[in-house]
């Protein structure tokens, strides 16, 4: 397979993938108008190319919160990662740390935090969502703890799920789903001995260890829609705050007076984000939604964002336009899903290279002089 973008990852990721898990991965909520917002507004941002500026010392190197890193990515909280590759989350986790970059774990991974923790060389980020059993709650922060996490992402995008037209016809959900899921498996048996019969179980890793119990597919849907909670506001995460005392990002801001919010609550950072998508359709894209609110909170919390982000150039684009990470979520799973560990490592190469170029073209030598001076 030659690949040179992660458009050809999405490819290869369709060929082999179960409709049900490519359409899980690819798909936004209702008419995926965000969605395609996502990519088709951070495209249009034009860069201002510049000539003879001697950039040959470059460095994709930084740091958040003291924690280094050698590219300015985090690879994103993406659920059933260990759905699309055999124990998915342990392979992400380990090309993350061969490349140097952080990984985020999902709490509604196929792999628990104690295994993805164990087999990794590098400390993770973990990602939780705003849920009415505290009692799963408090037990995860004490395992993340326990497991040696870092950084806490806390999503607040999900007091509802959002309607997403897909799952049903693919096969997530709706009648007869289980055998539906049977007959697309049977019509992918790489997968299907690979992941299917070598990537076992395939219970949600997390609430399995919790409820002291396996959980299937079925309970992704029906778990997480029992259980997030719309009635939460800022007060109810302050024992969040309380209890965590490492570094705290808010993932899901969209407006600036969210991102003040924010601040006043004592986040350390935030992750500019509409879900990918996946939540309100008909939502700004993050390209457009970041300059306000990176302008917002200035330098009084880490912004990061993510959605839309395809290659190394859009990652150029979103640090001009104020971030100061991006977060990789489908990029990943495509690349996962169609040659494991290896595709992800490769997939970062291709974004570095691809930052490269865009560095040296418009002028800089370094992340932190990426601005938007270097837009046209």
């Amino acid at each position: 397979m030659i690949v040179s973008s992660a458009s050809d990852y999405r490819k290869a990721a369709q060929r082999k993938l179960p409709r049900f898990l490519f359409d899980y991965i690819d798909g936004g909520a209702n008419a995926e108008d965000t969605l395609k917002a996502n990519v088709a507004d951070l495209r249009a941002i034009n860069l201002r190319q510049r000539v003879l500026k001697n950039a040959s010392d470059l460095s994709l190197a930084t740091e958040w919160f003291g924690q280094s890193s050698r590219l300015p990515v985090i690879l994103a909280p993406v659920g059933l990662t260990g759905m699309f590759a055999r124990r998915g989350e342990v392979q992400v986790a380990n090309a993350a740390a061969k490349k140097g970059v952080p990984y985020v774990l999902s709490t509604l991974s196929i792999c628990p935090l104690e295994e993805v923790a164990s087999q990794c060389s590098q400390s993770l980020w973990f990602q939780l969502y705003v849920l009415k059993d505290r009692g799963f709650m408090q037990s995860m922060l004490e395992r993340a703890q326990r497991a040696g996490v870092t950084n806490l992402v806390f999503t607040v995008d999900l007091p509802v799920h959002g309607s997403r037209y897909r799952d049903a016809p693919s096969g997530l959900s709706g009648p007869y789903a289980a055998q539906r899921r049977m007959l697309q498996v049977i019509s992918k048996p790489a997968w299907a001995f690979d992941v299917g019969i070598r990537g076992r179980p395939h219970d949600l890793g997390n609430i399995s260890n919790y409820l002291g119990k396996a959980t299937g597919l079925q309970d992704y849907v029906g778990w997480l829609g029992k259980n997030i909670d719309p009635s939460i506001s800022w007060s109810d995460l302050e024992w969040i705050r309380d209890f965590w005392k490492g570094p705290l990002i808010l993932k899901g801001i969209l407006d600036p007076e969210d991102a003040r919010a924010a601040v006043r609550f004592g986040a350390n950072g935030i992750v500019v984000s509409n879900h990918g998508g996946r939540q309100l359709d008909g939502a700004l894209s993050t390209v457009k939604a970041l300059p306000p609110i990176a302008d917002a909170v200035g330098n009084d919390l880490e912004v990061f964002v993510d959605s839309g982000v395809r290659s190394g150039l859009d990652v150029v684009r979103m640090l001009a336009l104020g971030a100061k990470g991006v977060l990789l979520g489908r990029a990943v799973a495509y690349a996962l899903a169609a040659a494991g560990q290896a595709g992800v490592e490769n997939m970062l190469e291709i974004f570095a290279k691809e930052m490269r170029v865009a560095m040296i073209l418009t002028g800089v030598t370094s992340v932190a002089r990426i601005d938007r001076q270097i837009l046209a």
